[in-house]
């Protein structure tokens, strides 16, 4: 609840006697309230409200050439929204049904009594802070609604809900496009019990599960004849109240996967903005980015160190309105504790020892444009409350002054440290925790993503050969096959920092594993992967002559249940060779 504190009250008295004046300015002041501002006539009054806010306006009913109610109706007319206070020394009641008909919020008859007065202004200040308190929960959760609206019409991804009937109650436009080439009864306040569809049929069976167990659904895949061909189809469902008595309805959540094949061999992207990897993760890294990006609002990017959370900052800013103004990008853990405020909300010459001039904060730094606060899980409960104080009201103090400053930013926020943990732990406030996570972003570690090692190989060989002035044209199977099977503790980061190393030794045209760091050197692939299996008694199956070279790949990965090391002995080819291959006929390491 916003608490409007006696410090924080901004009153105006208004009486065109001097001495009444200044002595409601000595009782409201001596009780802490303030400031309190005073004026002696209607137009010195007028234009005060006119240019200022107030949270409690006292005036006289009679003023000179004028009436308090006249200001009364004025101060509505420019939409001050504090209490007014009527006071007259000839109440009445027209004049008093007049000023509660415009709102006053009480009215004082002369001569007013100390006690009276302080009771009205605590009464009056306190109804106004709940109004303000409830005004700003009911823009929150409209602004919260737009987001969520906005996101839900921007995803690519088919996402229906249904309540607990099973009618359908909501669509995103990817799903009414679907719907109308493929089930056109499928639409909002249809029925999935009454739509002859195998999708329909797939969902209402999804839907009668959830909710009867009022759990999560795991993601399968169905297939059936659409008006273009065979379809398959991917479907998750979930309940919209998990866990919750009273579930509201079940959310689907379909991606259409029968196209997704050809489409990647035409259109996956190896490299978006900073980023590089072909890997199906990353193409749902790139996805997600294109869609948040354009939705102003605040995100939370996860992941291991090394992982590249700045570069997805980077890349939500590119593809953001605000890309032409600045990124301001804040390393948490890289300035002393005592020196963050400031770093983050400026601070006035002689606020602290040795601030010798006035600084401006980083927030002020990246106004209109895109604040990036890396490592935010590490700072300190003082700043956490600083920072969920910005968040809410995009105002903040600079240390040592006494006027707020407003700025319009978006906030990017990133960590490696599990959040919701340390919100468990209470290490970190719920509060800023959700503030944060309106929408997150998770980075894979690379060790998920290793058919992407090969590009990224490319990728820093490339770099490296510009930096260092070289002409290395490649890497020899055996070093890169000990880079795949490597478990990359330090993700990217660490890749990066062994390609430079290799580049640096490598004097010829080919990076070798002599050219490699110790850990590649006395580790055989599987030990350096942190297992210890070996299929040297396996030997190659004979070639199918009826199969072509993809489809025998992918009948032995799937034999294999996606195992590599296995499938590349049973195919007998080294598995570097194996990974140019799968990528050679788009051959998603992910599906088996």
């Amino acid at each position: 609840m916003i608490d409007l504190s006696k410090e924080e009250s901004r009153i105006l008295v208004v009486d065109d006697e001097e001495s009444l004046r200044l002595t409601f300015k000595t009782f409201l002041s001596r009780e802490g309230y303030g400031p309190v501002t005073v004026a002696s006539t209607f137009d010195e009054a007028l234009h005060l409200i006119e240019n200022n806010t107030y949270d409690l306006i006292v005036s006289d009913i009679v003023l000179e050439g004028a009436s308090g109610i006249d200001l009364l109706r004025r101060a509505k007319e420019v939409n001050q929204q504090c209490p007014v206070v009527m006071v007259t020394g000839y109440p009445n009641i027209k004049s008093a049904s007049e000023a509660v008909r415009l709102g006053a919020f009480d009215y004082l008859a002369k001569p007013v009594k100390k006690e009276e007065l302080l009771r009205t202004a605590r009464m009056a200040l306190q109804q106004y802070s709940l109004q303000k308190a409830k005004d700003a929960l009911e823009q929150e959760k409209e602004n919260y609604r737009q987001n969520l609206e906005t996101i839900f019409r921007s995803v690519r991804d088919i996402i229906i809900t249904v309540d607990p009937d099973l009618e359908v109650v909501q669509m995103n436009d990817r799903a009414r496009e679907f719907a109308a080439k493929v089930v056109p009864e499928l639409q909002v306040g249809a029925n999935l019990q009454k739509i002859e569809s195998a999708y329909a049929t797939a969902c209402l069976q999804d839907a009668l599960i959830v909710l009867e167990s009022q759990q999560e659904l795991p993601e399968h895949r169905i297939e059936f004849q659409g008006p273009a061909g065979r379809m398959v189809l991917r479907i998750s469902a979930s309940p919209l109240v998990p866990g919750a008595v009273n579930l509201q309805g079940v959310v689907f959540v379909t991606r259409d996967v029968s196209r997704l094949e050809s489409l990647e061999q035409r259109g996956r992207r190896e490299q978006f903005h900073r980023l590089v990897g072909s890997s199906r993760a990353m193409q749902t890294v790139y996805t997600l980015i294109e869609n948040v990006g354009q939705v102003d609002t605040t995100v939370l990017i996860t992941g291991e160190s090394g992982t590249g959370k700045e570069l997805v900052a980077e890349a939500l800013h590119a593809e953001s309105p605000r890309r032409d103004m600045p990124i301001i990008k804040v390393d948490c853990t890289a300035i002393p504790e005592n020196l963050l405020e400031s770093e983050l909300f400026g601070h006035k010459k002689g606020s602290f020892t040795g601030a010798d001039r006035n600084r401006q904060g980083r927030i002020v730094q990246a106004d209109g444009g895109t604040l990036f606060l890396d490592e935010i899980g590490d700072i300190s409960p003082a700043m956490q409350l600083r920072l969920l104080r910005f968040l809410q009201e995009r105002t903040f103090y600079p240390v040592g002054h006494d006027m707020p400053l407003k700025v319009d930013v978006r906030v990017i926020a990133a960590t490696n440290a599990d959040l919701k943990q340390k919100v468990l732990e209470g290490t970190f406030r719920e509060d800023l925790y959700y503030r944060l996570r309106v929408i997150d972003i998770i980075l894979p570690p690379l060790r998920e993503r290793e058919e992407d090692i090969p590009l990224l190989v490319s990728h820093f060989l490339e770099r490296f050969n510009k930096r260092l002035g070289k002409e290395i044209a490649g890497i020899s199977d055996q070093a890169l096959a000990a880079l795949t099977d490597y478990s990359w503790p330090g993700n990217v980061r660490e890749l990066e920092h062994v390609m430079e190393r290799a580049c640096v030794l490598c004097t010829g045209s080919t990076i070798t594993t002599d050219h490699l760091s110790y850990e590649f050197s006395v580790q055989s692939p599987e030990a350096a992967r942190g297992g210890s299996e070996n299929y040297d008694y396996l030997t190659p199956e004979p070639v199918d002559e009826t199969e072509s070279e993809s489809e025998r790949i992918v009948r032995i990965l799937t034999k294999c249940s996606g195992n590599k090391a296995k499938a590349a002995r049973l195919l007998g080819i080294d598995r570097s060779t194996l990974y140019r291959k799968m990528r050679l006929y788009s051959i998603d390491p992910t599906g088996f």
